[in-house]
């Protein structure tokens, strides 16, 4: 599992500061989340492959969210996509979007399917067998998802070894690799605990883009490996957190520590801050495991 940053500061661009951003690569997907202004570009300058995006996860209509959007769209065109581009975000984006595609007559060659959300409660909105993606319900000042990446177990590992001196064929290794106890070519029955080991433990990821202090996501995010969360004000702006209902450093902290993830990474910060340092050190009396987002910056678990 790897998370790339491409932005991850708040409101106005800047040209060290872009608006929020991200790629997700787990189970061979390369996922999307987010698409602030500027983030073709910050694609570009990470050398993420375009044709690798089918999936684009929006979490709210807020412009640092989601105005990278069309031109990224239009720039698949201009490259001749054929694949299918799937959207998930708040009702509306499909009109938001497919209004400028459709003022600059420049409507797509290749299909763009939404899948527009309005639910309050968590929601599978993406499944294959590798992995699921989920909801998660925020608090903002407009209606706001965050995303909950989960893979789903993994077969069992074969010990090619075992096999062979079982006398197993290698016609039923992939039955093997599902669990299965086989016959061997003497006609014994092999357990399968002799002929694999446990597979990787899944991996899950949640992304918790902009929201006010919110405890009940607790239990569904709980024991995530890393958890996002935005951290737009230190402590000492928490009155104004609760009136834009963003989230404070400490406030993130607090949320890692209770649902008990195994990193927390902060972001979406204030352009008001100048040392970023602080976000660390306020989380980290609460919490122990954190990391903070930076353009550019990429973190594998």
């Amino acid at each position: 599992m790897k998370l790339t940053i491409l932005g991850c500061h708040s409101a106005t661009p800047k040209v060290t500061a872009h608006p929020t951003a991200q790629v997700l690569e787990i189970k061979g997907h390369l996922f999307l989340i987010d698409c602030g202004e500027g983030t073709q570009v910050q694609l570009r300058r990470n050398k993420v492959k375009f044709s690798r995006i089918r999936h684009v996860f929006i979490s709210h209509l807020h412009g640092d969210h989601f105005f990278g959007l069309v031109g990224l769209i239009s720039t698949f065109r201009l490259l001749g996509r054929e694949a299918e581009l799937h959207i998930y975000g708040p009702k509306g984006i499909k009109e938001a979007i497919t209004l400028q595609l459709k003022l600059g007559n420049s409507w797509t060659n290749y299909p763009l399917i939404f899948h527009e959300l309005d639910s309050n409660s968590p929601e599978v909105i993406f499944e294959d067998d590798k992995l699921t993606v989920e909801t998660i319900p925020l608090k903002h000042r407009v209606y706001t998802n965050g995303f909950l990446f989960r893979e789903k177990p993994g077969e069992r590992k074969l010990i090619l070894k075992a096999a062979q001196k079982a006398k197993v064929d290698k016609s039923l290794f992939n039955k093997v690799k599902q669990g299965y106890d086989v016959e061997n070519e003497l006609g014994d029955i092999i357990p399968n605990e002799l002929l694999t080991e446990d597979p990787e433990p899944p991996k899950s990821y949640a992304y918790c883009s902009d929201t006010a202090y919110l405890p009940r996501v607790v239990n569904q995010i709980k024991g995530s490996d890393v958890l996002y969360h935005e951290s737009t004000f230190l402590d000492h702006h928490h009155l104004l957190a609760e009136k834009t209902m963003h989230s404070t450093a400490k406030e993130a902290a607090a949320i890692a520590k209770k649902a008990e993830v195994g990193t927390l990474i902060l972001g979406h910060y204030s352009g008001r801050y100048g040392d970023l340092s602080a976000f660390k050190s306020e989380a980290g009396q609460i919490f122990e495991n954190v990391v903070l987002a930076e353009d550019g910056k990429s973190f594998e678990f």
